[in-house]
């Protein structure tokens, strides 16, 4: 056994290398934070089960196996989200002040418009335009044609070109949004949120069923502002203390406690200065890495 542990070490650190790229991709293709993580794990065990005599680069026999594993995972959860109650979100990745840019610059609101896409579409972007993969080893991956996966790619690229920003905010300027919702949605102040908010602004909240949200997206300034007056009315303004500002999925945003100590995300889309989208994420299911990491930072 000795004789094998400098290779098993080897194996271990070659993967270990390669586990934080290997999670974000299975995070971006399933929108699912702790299935990702599992995915990855499956991951390690097949590399270490496999024949590694026979990889020439690691990387990409990595990111094949992943990727096709998600793709058998997709099948079951889209079958759980045409149950799921209420609005699905993505389960939110923050990034705090000291993580710095999200390396593969893949918004939140992208991320709503992959939904849209077939299992292979989705796979073939985030592969090929989100992280870099040459189109062959794309091809490989989904035992496609190139030709085919530049299609696919072509396709996904359609869908979700209206969801890129035409105007990205700056993080500053977007943490200062992020602050001056929050104070004004808090206190009522309802002249900041209308300079605070665009028209067709839009609200989508997810709870999961486990905790109170809004069942439907809100649409439109003025009913938005018809529920937050309500909010506070029935809660007053103590119902909520922000506990850090951070990114979501590169948005800004906040994480908060609600009333009856309740932890919430809520991430801001920003066109021309104004909040053209707003995430809720209040499913506590989706929230467990948000805890560790926000309210548990040494954990």
């Amino acid at each position: 056994m000795r004789g094998h542990e400098p290779m098993v070490q080897t194996d271990t650190a070659v993967f270990e290398a390669h586990r934080s790229r290997l999670l974000r991709i299975a995070y971006r293709v399933l929108g699912s934070r702790s299935e990702a993580e599992d995915i990855v794990q499956d991951a390690w065990l097949r590399w270490s089960a496999a024949d590694r005599s026979a990889v020439a680069a690691p990387s990409p026999f990595l990111a094949r196996i992943v990727t096709r594993l998600c793709l058998d995972q997709m099948t079951s959860a889209r079958a759980r989200r045409e149950t799921y109650v209420g609005a699905w979100l993505p389960e939110p990745l923050i990034e705090t002040a000291e993580d710095g840019v999200d390396e593969d610059d893949l918004t939140l609101t992208l991320m709503m418009a992959l939904e849209r896409l077939s299992p292979l579409e989705r796979a073939a972007f985030l592969l090929h335009d989100v992280f870099g993969l040459p189109l062959g080893e794309v091809a490989d991956t989904l035992d496609r044609a190139p030709a085919a996966v530049r299609q696919l790619a072509m396709r996904a690229r359609r869908h979700v070109q209206s969801a890129r920003p035409r105007f990205p905010v700056s993080r500053e300027a977007g943490e200062q949004i992020a602050r001056a919702f929050f104070t004004a949605s808090t206190s009522g102040d309802v002249a900041s949120l209308r300079t605070l908010l665009a028209q067709d602004v839009v609200l989508s909240s997810d709870g999961g069923g486990k905790v109170l949200a809004f069942p439907n997206p809100i649409a439109g300034l003025e009913r938005l502002l018809r529920l937050l007056a309500g909010v506070r009315r029935k809660w007053g303004p103590d119902r909520a203390t922000m506990v850090a500002p951070v990114w979501i999925d590169g948005l800004p945003g906040y994480v908060s406690r609600e009333r009856g100590n309740l932890l919430q995300t809520t991430a801001l889309a920003i066109e021309n200065a104004r909040i053209v989208d707003i995430y809720v994420t209040r499913n506590p299911d989706k929230l467990r890495h948000v805890r560790r990491r926000v309210l548990l930072p040494g954990s």
